[in-house]
């Protein structure tokens, strides 16, 4: 073993743990990668991600490599029983309120090979592939790393984003909820051979006969999904004459179509109930692991990486005490759990078996109109849990707090971007007719320790500084008072403030909440 101890050693190389590689080695801490395969898996897994995890690989630097490989959604995903009604029909077109497309569609094999690039692309990040970890131990400042060839790698924070058997996760004292929900599903993943437009892209037949789910695969591919019914085996069930028995009647077959991969999975709803012990850290599925009927299973994982991302830049750069990574646990466990009861939520109303209860529920979805807000479940909103987030006096939160923030298209000087592509990889403090001198020294000080961007807005077009084109933050701004609003790395809200008396309070409880080392 070396006397080199790097920053952070991250075990596994799948989307998590490539995006948190490109987002820790651009901020220059040296990363190591550990993948215990010593080829990339070469067969479609993950098809979705939603509007904010565009902006998430926007932050990473590779937007116009991933819209290059990605079907964006142009119409609905919609939900029809066996007669072919509408029960729920979700508007995915047109653009999120991140800035991308509300619903993306993509195959995970290209998806990877351009994180990989990226990552491997970076001069300080190494990925050593075939080095799988067998031993983990925990020292005082430093983890090592033991390889089941006997090589021992050290590193300040190690971050398993090895998958649901996740071995970084045995290393830890952390206990699982686990809500019980099981259902086995037969995917099947194809290339049919002719172009053509699907419509809707994206489907699912609530037949109790079948429940079946129809959905891209990214471009020039197509999924099917077929739930495992009583009786059959899942050995039965999972073999290619299966897979061409249960396509053939939506017109495939080998003449017309090549069959890139079957399997079945058992999808589950669990989590662990600490994602941090020490040194190590957990994110993606070795963290949570839901049904994928709300698409959210990699997002939430690439949402965890974010997170962790720019806490851990603190941390690292002496600037935050380590403390700081508790509330990655206690904000995105919150968030994931809200994911995971929306995906079981879906779930139950898809996987019907019952004629009966099949016919009930139609009734009362087409009675509904097919609008999701009268006849799904109502949820609980995606909001962080406990963390870096303003408090009021009474330990309330205000307003959109810990929500998602849009992004709009802003104007600065002769350049016009999306917000995130002028301000880079950091906090974002947007201001609205505030003079900027009313900051002390100090609070400058502090907000230039973070990285943080000020953004005095204006609606003037002539103004040179940075102009909302697009009318989306001010008009909002303005509707609640607000002269200030922070926004955290991630892009969710920290605070708003209604006076410079209130921004100076708002940046005070910033540096408590953000453990600021000095």
């Amino acid at each position: 073993m070396s006397n080199k101890i790097h920053d952070v050693a991250i075990v596994g190389f799948g989307p998590v743990g490539q995006l948190l590689a490109i987002l820790l080695g651009r901020r220059g801490h040296d990363v190591v990668v550990l993948e215990r395969w010593p080829q990339p898996y070469d067969k479609p897994r993950a098809v979705h991600f939603d509007h904010e995890i565009g902006r998430i690989f926007q932050a990473a630097g590779i937007s116009d490599e991933v819209m290059a490989i990605t079907d964006p959604v142009p119409d609905f995903y919609e939900w029809r029983n066996r007669e072919g009604d509408a029960l729920v029909r979700i508007d995915w077109s047109g653009t999120g309120e991140s800035g991308w497309p509300t619903a993306n569609f993509f195959s995970q094999p290209e998806l990877e090979r351009v994180l990989a690039k990226a990552a491997e692309a970076l001069p300080t990040v190494t990925v050593r592939r075939g080095t799988e970890v067998s031993e983990v131990s925990e020292h005082p400042g430093h983890v090592d790393l033991t390889a089941c060839d006997g090589t021992r790698i050290a590193a300040r924070w190690v971050i398993g984003a090895d998958g649901a058997n996740s071995l970084v996760r045995r290393h830890m004292p952390t206990a699982t909820t686990d809500l019980g929900f099981f259902f086995d599903w037969l995917i099947v993943d194809t290339v049919p051979h002719e172009q053509r437009d699907w419509s809707p892209m994206n489907w699912q037949l609530c037949d109790p006969a079948r429940p079946t789910t129809i959905v891209s695969g990214g471009p020039g591919r197509r999924r099917w999904e077929f739930m495992r019914l009583p009786g059959e085996t899942v050995a039965d069930l999972d073999t290619v004459e299966t897979a061409w028995k249960l396509l053939e009647p939506w017109g495939r077959h080998p003449g017309n179509t090549t069959l890139e991969r079957h399997t079945v999975y058992t999808f589950q709803a669990r989590w662990v109930d600490t994602w941090r012990a020490g040194r190590l850290l957990l994110a993606g599925d070795a963290a949570h692991l839901m049904p994928p009927f709300a698409g959210q299973g990699m997002c939430s994982g690439l949402r965890d990486a974010l997170n962790l991302s720019w806490k851990l830049d603190l941390v690292l750069r002496g600037t935050a005490h380590p403390d700081l990574l508790d509330t990655y646990s206690s904000e995105r466990s919150a968030h994931v759990r809200h994911a995971i009861d929306m995906s079981i939520a879906l779930g139950e109303v898809i996987c019907v078996l019952d004629e009966q209860a099949a016919a009930q529920r139609d009734r009362r979805m087409i009675a509904g109109g097919a609008d999701p807000a009268q006849v799904l479940p109502a949820g609980a909103p995606p909001v962080l849990g406990d963390g870096v987030l303003q408090c009021l006096p009474d330990g309330r939160r205000a307003g959109a707090v810990g929500h998602l923030s849009p992004q709009y298209r802003v104007r600065h000087g002769d350049t016009t971007a999306p917000l995130d592509d002028l301000t880079g990889f950091g906090f974002t403090v947007l201001i609205d007719g505030l003079d900027l001198s009313v900051l002390s020294p100090e609070h400058r000080l502090f907000l230039d320790d973070i990285g943080a961007t000020l953004v005095p807005l204006t609606s003037d077009p002539s103004d040179t500084g940075y102009t909302d084109i697009d009318h989306g933050y001010l008009p909002h701004m303005r509707e609640h008072r607000h002269v200030a609003a922070i926004v955290r790395p991630d892009f969710y809200l920290f605070g708003t403030a209604h006076d410079a008396t209130e921004l100076a309070d708002l940046i005070d409880q910033l540096r408590v909440q953000l453990r600021i080392a000095h």
